[in-house]
């Protein structure tokens, strides 16, 4: 009796998990086609590009920000702690390439904070010029029209900050493509959900575009200086004042630039500790968002042709989710054949996340506080 129970929870488990995968695959298609913003004013805009390293793709992604269809005035201010960081040979060549734009370099060891990310944008702060700041990570890759939909929602919001949605970019390694399954066939769909049942309220690094006094007004990035999920905490501080923080329909590209296991297992597992610490009771809930797991247990366990039909379910509706999201946001094809290895390695990671009391971030190893705070530990790591 006790194995019959146990049965009907794993398959209860996974079509509950199916379910979930269909109605995520529904609502990112009506997530896409909710109407942009109007082209914008063309308010001047500085754009924060905190660098470190020589990242994969890293030109072509800072490039997309340079070939933007923006009807005002552009100034991109670029930012690593060490004058001989890799990542300057990169911005040297865009100065080459585009020298009708204006770039700035800000190189300065000084350091504020537990959090690299948000050191390195006090120190460029002082460069900023424009009404309207945007904020967006080393590894996002953006389309021309994208500074236009982002200013545009931010003009439309009135108030607060305009977020954006990411799908994955893969590049040439197998731990780049996993990591992009991870991205969009559970990272974005979970958002979306999130979004429609009131639950998530995202603030990403890919984006975070404000007025620059509104940025000053929550106290700047040295109110986030020792967090761990800064981004996270810029939302939230906005949302304490009674802002809002705004979607745009559209997604940009986030590089997956994991080049071995090591390396894909302490990115997941640093997000899915940071995600538990912001939001445990969202985190605890997304073991709904992992049937397969569930229905190969019930079919290790002899549930016999219902196990296997419920197993064939879960990886069509995984599928499902992510033609919806390449069809919604035009990315490349996606690697449906890696989705078994993918979703298994996601509920090992979403174990994990519970567990995990230490983060390895731009090779350092970092304690997590529970108020999701960091401090360094002092140990330099091989990423």
């Amino acid at each position: 009796m006790i194995g019959d129970v146990a049965l009907v929870v794993l398959l209860g488990a996974a079509v509950a998990g199916c379910v979930y995968l269909a109605a995520a695959a529904w609502l990112v298609t009506d997530f896409a086609r909710r109407p942009r913003a109007p082209r914008p004013s063309g308010a001047a805009v500085t754009i924060l590009k905190p660098l470190h390293g020589q990242e994969p793709d890293l030109y072509d992604n800072l490039a997309s920000f340079c070939r933007q269809d923006y009807p005002g005035p552009v100034q991109i201010v670029f930012g690593v702690a060490d004058p001989n960081d890799p990542a300057v040979a990169a911005v040297e060549r865009l100065r080459t390439e585009f020298p009708g734009h204006d770039l700035a370099l800000v190189a300065d060891r000084t350091v504020a904070g537990s959090n690299p990310k948000v050191a390195n944008l006090i120190n460029m702060s002082g460069q900023v010029r424009n009404a309207i700041v945007v904020i967006a990570d080393s590894d996002i890759r953006v389309r021309p029209d994208y500074l236009a939909g982002v200013v545009g929602e931010l003009e439309r919001s009135a108030n607060g900050a305009v977020t954006c949605l990411y799908h994955g970019v893969e590049t040439d390694s197998l731990w780049s493509s996993l990591s992009r399954l991870q991205i969009d066939g559970h990272f974005l769909p979970g958002v979306v959900t999130g979004l429609r049942l009131g639950l998530a309220q995202p603030c990403f690094g890919s984006t975070i575009a404000m007025r620059a006094s509104t940025l000053a007004a929550f106290g700047g990035f040295a109110a986030v200086a020792d967090t761990l999920a800064d981004d996270y905490e810029i939302g939230a501080a906005l949302r304490r004042r009674g802002e809002t923080v705004a979607l745009p329909p559209f997604a940009v590209g986030h590089t997956c630039g994991e080049t071995s296991f090591r390396q894909l297992w302490r990115h997941e597992v640093r997000w899915a500790s940071t995600i538990r610490i912001i939001d445990p009771a969202g985190y605890a809930g997304w073991i709904v968002s992992n049937p397969l797991p569930f229905a190969l247990l019930a079919l290790a366990a002899g549930g016999g042709a219902p196990a296997a039909a419920v197993t064939v379910a879960a990886l069509l509706c995984r599928a499902a989710v992510l033609f919806a999201v390449s069809r919604s946001f035009a990315s490349p094809r996606p690697p449906y054949w890696l989705v078994p290895l993918r979703d298994l390695l996601s509920f090992a990671v979403f174990v994990a996340g519970f567990a995990a009391r230490n983060v390895d971030w731009q090779g350092r190893r970092y304690r997590l506080t529970p108020k999701g705070e960091i401090s360094s530990e002092g140990r330099s790591r091989t990423p």
